[in-house]
């Protein structure tokens, strides 16, 4: 009896002095973390801002509080997480601003970990989880290739009146985004520069808004391979895209078809105009190439606006190829709604090109800001595009 005595009071006093070190650990485990309350940091000054600073609130991310509001109402309703017994979860609001934060800056994890109060795995997943919600829900609306006639004359005649050339549907060009190569890729995605990237092909309208995207190639392409291999190319030759029937010039007898305009390293056709080659030029084609040069210089202009608005794509990104491509496709979603409501805070004044009263350019603030980390396409197959739903797929 005595024996049993013993055991257990030794019993006892074992558990007395496992709960104390359990709870000694578990308050150590607590005071580390204490730091991450959320009615600080960035939280908080993102409510002061919309209350006291709009301005502040603009510069922190790219838009307006109304702006902002109406993104929240799109996206909130897949964003949103369950409160638990243990913690009350991340609000949607929270969420939307912390990716906005991520995607305007390019900063680390781990400092936006430090300034929203949030560990870096689970900043990880909010941004992606954000950037698919983006993308989901303004696609339909603000990232639509067109897809009847009307469309594409509405988008000729911004051509005609903004940049005095006619029948233009869109400027091609592509861009390379700097990435960490993937494990075991070797040099698949190294590019002609020596980086590793992936490959963004875009056509961009009169008023710089993208009206079709393909993301994903490999850094190694050329320009006319990622043309050749992209949905685009074929809906083009499949005639999907209903573009309107060759028309008469203004004031002439002269019939031309409607096209659309890229630089030299793309094939010659029908509806893709390049200029002419540099030398020995006569006067008719120097003219030609200069108001061919206005029209295709929306397309740089479009990527210098949306490169210099989401700096993430300024900067070496550290995330896996398939998660770059939702955060293309999300901040495009967004570049081109902030430029159909037309948004100050977006696109402030200077930011694009401009012309003087003698026809010479003025470059935009955007040309001097660092953008040389997003290189221009030279020498695969587009991943995924914004016309996978419309045309023939080719792999989203």
């Amino acid at each position: 009896m005595e024996d049993q005595l013993d055991t257990d009071c030794m019993m006892v006093v074992l558990g007395l002095i496992l709960t104390e070190k359990s709870q000694s650990k578990r308050k150590k485990r607590l005071w580390r973390k204490s730091w991450r309350r959320r009615d600080h940091g960035l939280y908080m000054l993102l409510r002061e801002l919309e209350m006291t600073d709009r301005a502040g609130f603009r510069d922190l991310l790219r838009m307006n509080a109304e702006e902002f509001e109406y993104i929240l109402n799109k996206v909130a309703p897949m964003i949103t997480k369950q409160d638990t017994r243990w913690r009350l979860a991340i609000t949607a609001k929270e969420r939307l601003a912390l990716t906005l934060r991520y995607l305007a800056t390019g900063e680390s994890f781990a400092s936006l970990s430090y300034q929203f109060r949030v560990g870096e795995s689970t900043i990880s997943m909010i941004v992606i989880e954000t950037c698919e919600a983006l993308h989901q829900t303004l696609k339909d609306e603000y990232l639509k290739t067109p897809t009847t006639e009307q469309e594409w004359l509405d988008i000729a005649k911004d051509f005609h009146h903004k940049w005095q050339f006619n029948h233009c549907l869109g400027a091609i060009d592509g861009k390379h985004i700097n990435i960490l190569p993937p494990a075991h890729s070797g040099s698949t995605f190294r590019n002609y520069k020596g980086r590793f990237s992936v490959q963004m092909m875009a056509v961009v309208d009169a008023r710089y808004r993208f009206s079709y995207i393909s993301v994903g190639a490999q850094g190694r392409a050329s320009d006319a391979g990622v043309f050749a291999e992209s949905d685009f190319k074929q809906a083009l030759d499949s005639g999907l895209l209903n573009l309107p029937a060759a028309a008469l010039l203004p004031g002439s007898d002269m019939e031309i078809p409607y096209m659309f305009v890229g630089d030299d390293a793309y094939p010659l056709r029908l509806d893709l105009m390049k200029p002419y080659p540099f030398r020995n030029m006569e006067h008719q084609q120097r003219v030609f190439n200069y108001r061919l040069s206005r029209a295709r210089r929306v397309v740089e202009n479009g990527f210098g606006i949306w490169a210099n608005r989401w700096r993430v794509f300024l900067t070496n990104i550290m995330l896996n190829p398939d998660k770059v491509q939702k955060m293309v496709f999300a901040t495009v979603c967004l570049h081109n709604y902030l430029r159909q409501v037309r948004s100050d805070p977006y696109t402030p004044a200077g930011l694009a090109d401009t012309e003087d009263e003698n026809h010479r350019l003025v470059e935009g603030t955007w040309r001097g800001d660092g953008l040389g980390a997003m290189l221009p396409l030279q020498p695969g197959r587009c991943g995924n595009s914004s016309m996978a739903a419309k045309a023939p797929p080719s792999g989203n």
